[in-house]
């Protein structure tokens, strides 16, 4: 394997050091850094070997592995090059200098010339995965509610939602962008559907997209990128209102959060018949489903007194709804939302408290990055789908605030840098955040976005951007 991390200790109850609790801000510089000093990508991280019921989706990301593994340790940092936002663009963005935009796709429109793919409506989570030409796959989800969704709007209907799900087909799925190595579009076509409200996800280390959906009994569904093999669902992974998804690999650790106001994190680990040693990849049908347990003095210390311990507990039966079978003795969060898994570390959001957390699995603890309203400015608000670069900075999409991506650094994380803004677009959310393999660009939508009749951009179905970055910084990795 290119990128080596370390096991779980196997401690279901750590100990909180005591240099943490001295200091909340040395702590937390002190997690980044080693998070961010060996540079692992973990979106393209590579195992040997094979299993059964592979999704062929003809990345060949080993060899992409290979290419970039040594210039993903010299990451640049992004934050430095991040100065006040100039006014809009044509775009309806506004950036800092030497950052640029371009609309990549619009919800109604063929986003690839001379391909009959029109782009979905509410376009979502998305992720990137790399292609042995040099090119590269977007994966986006549609989010388009269902009957079924009704308990994610109201909880104490679930149960009506769930019944009502199951007479009425659904009107979601996902949808790719294939991109040659110039970043020129090439193809545009659907890897999903008939499925309901799907958010976010990840893209897996063995070169597929996991799409969730986002309700009571959702389900989390495995994508072949290229769009030639039928997604399967995945049901061990459990059922519940899914958000995204975090993987580590070394750990056979899958993480995942729950959208909802009594969400829980939870944690599916295959069993190693599921997934062998060496073998490239799970097949995600046997393994336990577990759920976070705060213990210590609990998550409002969290604040004040730093990082509390914590243990994984039994979830409720993986094939019934998690939100008619919680186990009691589980933390609950209020409105799961972005993670990623970086060097033991799973930062995640939620947006109910406008929080970015970070799991340490090594330690077992958990603590605070960043939360509205405990600093003087809260820049950043409606925390939602997140991305950690190389360099160790925390790129946060608002779902509401100021329509904002905001730059959490590893020197002060609760200082966040804004780096783009989109206007005229007040009921809308940015989501689907991804580099592309090079580093150059980053990907993102506005999901309730779109074109303005008169010209420009506005309200409407959905559309995806492409950010430039200066050639001077690559926080990703190099090609």
């Amino acid at each position: 394997m290119p990128y080596q991390y370390s096991p779980l200790t196997g401690q279901h109850e750590g100990a909180v050091s005591r240099a943490i609790l001295q200091s909340r801000r040395e702590a937390l510089r002190a997690m980044f850094k080693v998070a961010a000093g060996v540079g692992c990508v973990p979106l393209i991280s590579a195992c040997g070997g094979g299993a059964e019921e592979t999704l062929p989706s003809g990345s060949t990301m080993e060899s992409e592995v290979r290419r970039t593994t040594q210039a993903a340790r010299a990451a640049s940092a992004l934050a430095p090059l991040i100065g006040p936002l100039r006014a809009p663009d044509a775009n309806g963005v506004m950036t800092p200098a030497g950052f640029s935009t371009r609309v990549v796709a619009v919800a109604g429109e063929a986003p690839a010339a001379g391909k009959p793919y029109l782009w979905h409506i509410f376009n979502d989570g998305g992720g990137v995965v790399p292609l042995a030409d040099g090119g590269w796959v977007y994966c986006s989800n549609s989010e388009v509610p269902g009957a079924g969704s009704i308990g994610f709007t109201v909880p104490q209907f679930a149960t009506l939602g769930n019944a009502l799900g199951e007479f009425t087909p659904g009107l979601g799925g996902a949808g790719a962008l294939r991109f040659d190595r110039t970043g020129r579009i090439v193809d545009a076509y659907p890897i999903l559907s008939g499925t309901t409200f799907n958010c976010a996800g990840a893209v897996t280390p063995w070169g597929t997209w996991l799409s969730c959906e986002e309700v009571p009994k959702g389900q989390v569904w495995e994508c072949d990128p290229l769009g030639q093999i039928p997604a399967v669902a995945r049901p061990a992974l459990g059922l519940f209102s899914h958000e995204a998804v975090a993987i580590d690999a070394a750990t056979r650790s899958l993480y995942m959060t729950e959208d909802a106001p009594d969400g829980r994190l939870y944690r599916f680990r295959s069993t190693m018949l599921d997934w062998p040693t060496g073998a490239k990849r799970p097949r995600l049908q046997r393994g336990s489903l577990e759920v976070l347990q705060v213990k210590g003095l609990g998550v409002d210390a969290i604040l004040t007194q730093g990082p509390q311990p914590v243990q994984w507990v039994a979830a409720g039966d993986a094939y019934e709804p998690q939100s008619e079978n919680r186990n009691p003795m589980s933390t609950p969060f209020d409105g799961g939302e972005g993670i990623w898994f970086r060097e033991g570390i799973a930062y995640f959001s939620t947006k109910g408290d406008d929080t970015i957390w970070a799991l340490d699995t090594r330690a077992m603890t958990l603590d605070i990055v960043y939360r509205a309203g405990t600093d003087a400015a809260s820049v950043l608000t409606g925390v939602d789908n997140l991305t950690v670069t190389a360099a160790g900075e925390i790129l946060v999409c608002e779902d509401g605030g100021n329509m904002e991506i905001c730059v959490l650094t590893p020197d002060a994380p609760r200082e966040p840098k804004v780096l783009l803004r989109v206007v005229n677009q007040d009921q809308s959310e940015i989501a689907g955040i991804a580099f592309s393999p090079d580093g150059r660009r980053l990907y993102f939508t506005s999901d309730r976005g779109g074109r303005n009749p008169l010209g420009g951009y506005m309200n409407g179905p959905g559309m995806l951007y492409e950010l430039t970055l200066p050639t001077a910084v690559t926080p990703h990795f190099q090609a």
